[in-house]
């Protein structure tokens, strides 16, 4: 048969590629800073903008879409070509995913320091971005789609069918979650509320970790590991059980996010199942992995790929075997909360994502360049200090989870807690957040040294655009039956997406439907009632300011939290609670109890200098809160959206809803003036968020009447 003669299309990918380590260094180093504001709170130079409240986000999204996005982009144009053996779908198409996700990456850039936000943690972007998404998202999964029906080779390769997974699952995953009504250009509310809205959210979020963070990094470990190691996959057989139980079973995993909350107990218990039951897919894939370097060990000591591959497979598994292990519940009321948390997402993020997107771009340059690359002695160096890093920043990480868990919960001899003041557990661990940013710091020294590495290894070879490539057309399936069933299904590329889009829904379609359709998962409470509207500004301001990244809205059923902050929180109590706010780290107290705990006086002060009333405070003060205005034109907007996705807000009350807004403010800067002669404009940001302050958590207080504000 004769032989077709086509290239591989290197130029998008080296794009890709360099946008990889452009945003990876930018995400680095935003990351770097906020580790410094953890115990050098002033190292946000006063500003809106670089609060770690707004950059947190930035950091998220930049590491995961922009860094770790844009080399899986690389990583899946280069292989899918040469697995396939044929070019791209569409050239235009590939471009269009380029630029539209640099212009996505860049908006993003942009909206989070200045608190356009949703607050939905890895879905904080508003919903242009969101639509922006979508489309791009298209792009790709059609130009991967025609890659694969035009291919000349007969079997899709495993590393394919987690591309696909990965293309299904995220879609799914990312139109659910971004159900959203728009109130301006920048501004919307979740579709859903409280509850549903946290599980919908976490059912999201752990499975962006599943499917962007993890499922595509696999097919690319199923091709690159092999390759730098000039060894086959392990076993063909422990492949197929890997990606189907792997994509079945991570799906439910969601709720365990979510445990000793006020979801429901069937839901949690779920989560806590079949996160348990992960641990064998992954196991499966780290050993697969790990197991083709057989007889190729010796490789391993001199060649810097290798090493950076071993050591994230490792992290893989090390990762995927944590995550289990705090899904039980007795480890989860531990460890939630905690700063073990994030040294468990970084162990991750560093460790599998980052190094393996690093010995992919060492692969990568030589080969697309026509050269060698330029030094072993400085990629070793930056294996060294990459690994380093990643032990002087998780180790500390591991201590300081421990250390707040026990200090909360740890009571006298009189049966008072030790530590009543939460900022004493705050203190006690400042020593490990400084360390923490050596070891980030190590760990982006080695990103700069990589960066210098492959600058100087494509200066010393030429660029090849469109690499001379053949192959033989594919034929048509023979008619005899062929062995193994599998072996069948990648001949069938739309019926094998078809069925991971099944095996994804089964999961999500169980816990989800009963949340939303049995009232008895949210008892509602009579005392409830929505936020008026000054309290809907304030909490706005709460989620512009990303308050949530280091407060939680979430009183556990535990004796040492009930103690600490009040009542554990109810189901009922965030029907209204567009979207919602239980975050997911405590570098600062819970505040679901905090209204009416202290005077309006208190809360004014500790915005404009949180480390004078409160010694010691890490948090940032916020001037400009007392110098901007509430946009009280957006009033009326937000009572309708809120009115159409489900809050009682009467008919017609946007009308005079700014006439109950002045009241309530007139009447706090009434008692800040008669009580502490304070005086500031109504209008004034800080108004709003002490109005939505002194409402948390006080609805189930009232007695026999509503509260004044409704």
């Amino acid at each position: 048969m004769e032989l077709e003669k086509f290239s591989y299309d290197n130029k998008v990918v080296k794009y890709f590629i360099v946008a990889t380590v452009i945003f990876g260094i930018v995400g680095m180093l935003v990351g770097l800073t906020l580790a410094i504001q953890l115990f050098y709170p002033v190292f946000n130079f006063e500003i809106p903008y670089t609060t770690f409240g707004r950059i947190r986000p930035l950091h998220t999204n930049a590491i995961i879409f922009a860094f770790v996005g844009n080399a899986m982009f690389a990583g899946v144009y280069y292989s899918m070509q040469r697995l396939l053996k044929t070019r791209m779908f569409s050239d235009a198409l590939s471009w269009i995913n380029f630029w539209g996700w640099q212009l996505i990456i860049l908006a993003a850039a942009i909206t989070l320091p200045l608190g356009i936000t949703t607050s939905k943690e890895y879905a904080e972007l508003e919903w242009p971005i969101d639509i922006a998404i979508t489309l791009i998202w298209v792009v790709f999964g059609i130009n991967m789609i025609g890659t694969i029906l035009k291919r000349r080779e007969k079997h899709m390769y495993v590393a394919i069918w987690f591309y696909i997974a990965t293309f299904v699952t995220v879609a799914v995953l990312h139109v659910v979650n971004s159900f959203e009504m728009p109130v301006t250009l920048f501004k919307s509310y979740s579709w859903y509320a409280g509850v549903q809205d946290a599980l919908v959210q976490w059912w999201y979020g752990h499975n962006a970790v599943a499917f962007f963070l993890t499922t595509p990094f696999l097919g690319l470990m199923y091709y690159y590991l092999p390759k730098a190691a000039n060894r086959p996959v392990y076993s063909y057989k422990l492949s197929i059980i890997h990606f189907w139980s792997l994509i079945f079973i991570y799906i439910w995993a969601g709720p365990h996010h979510l445990l000793y909350t006020s979801l429901p107990n069937w839901a949690q218990s779920l989560g806590v199942v079949f996160s348990v039951m992960l641990i064998a897919p992954s196991w499966g894939g780290m050993l697969n992995g790990l197991l083709t370097l057989r007889g190729a060990w010796d490789k391993v000591r001199e060649d810097p790929i290798l090493k950076f591959m071993v050591v994230a497979v490792t992290a893989y598994g090390m990762s995927t075997f944590e995550g289990p292990m705090l899904s039980l519940k007795n480890v989860n009321a531990i460890a939630h909360f905690t700063d073990w948390i994030i040294a468990h997402v970084h162990i991750g993020g560093l460790g599998w994502n980052g190094f393996l997107t690093f010995g992919m771009l060492y692969f990568l340059i030589p080969k697309m360049w026509g050269t060698k690359l330029f030094s072993i002695r400085l990629a070793n160096t930056h294996f060294w200090l990459g690994t380093l890093g990643i032990i002087i920043y998780a180790l500390p990480m591991y201590v300081a989870g421990v250390t707040q868990s026990l200090m909360w919960k740890e009571f006298n001899s009189e049966g008072f807690l030790e530590y009543k003041n939460f900022l004493e557990t705050v203190v006690q661990i400042l020593p490990l957040y400084m360390l923490r940013a050596v070891g980030g710091f190590l760990y982006l020294v080695g990103a700069f040294i990589m960066t210098y590495n492959l600058i100087k290894t494509g200066a010393q070879g030429t660029f090849i655009p469109n690499e001379d490539a053949e192959a033989a057309p594919l034929e048509k399936a023979p008619k005899q039956v062929e062995t193994g069933w599998h072996s069948v299904l990648e001949r069938k590329p739309v019926i094998f997406t078809v069925l991971t889009l099944i095996a994804i829904f089964i999961g999500g379609v169980i816990e989800m439907v009963p949340t939303f359709l049995i009232e008895s998962n949210v008892p509602t409470i009579a005392s409830v009632k929505p936020y008026t509207p000054l309290e809907l500004h304030g909490r706005d301001i709460y989620i512009r300011e990303g308050c949530v990244g280091c407060h939680s809205q979430m009183v556990r059923p535990f004796r040492s939290e009930t103690e600490r902050y009040g009542e554990y929180s109810k189901a009922g109590e965030f029907v209204y609670a567009h979207p919602f706010l239980w975050g997911s780290k405590r570098t600062g107290p819970d505040l679901h109890r905090v209204g009416k705990k202290y005077p309006n006086s208190w809360h004014y002060y500790h915005m404009l200098e949180p480390g004078v009333v409160s010694a010691g405070s890490i948090m940032p003060p916020y001037p400009w809160l007392y110098t901007s205005s509430i946009d009280k034109a957006a009033t009326a907007g937000k009572i309708t959206a809120l009115r159409i996705i489900g809050v009682p807000y009467a008919e017609g009350y946007e009308e005079i809803a700014n006439t109950d807004l002045d009241e309530q403010a007139e009447s706090i800067t009434t008692s800040l003036k008669e009580e502490d002669g304070i005086e500031i404009a109504k209008e004034a940001e800080i108004i709003a968020l002490i109005a939505y302050l002194q409402r948390l958590g006080t609805d189930i207080k009232v007695q026999g009447e509503t509260t004044a504000s409704n």
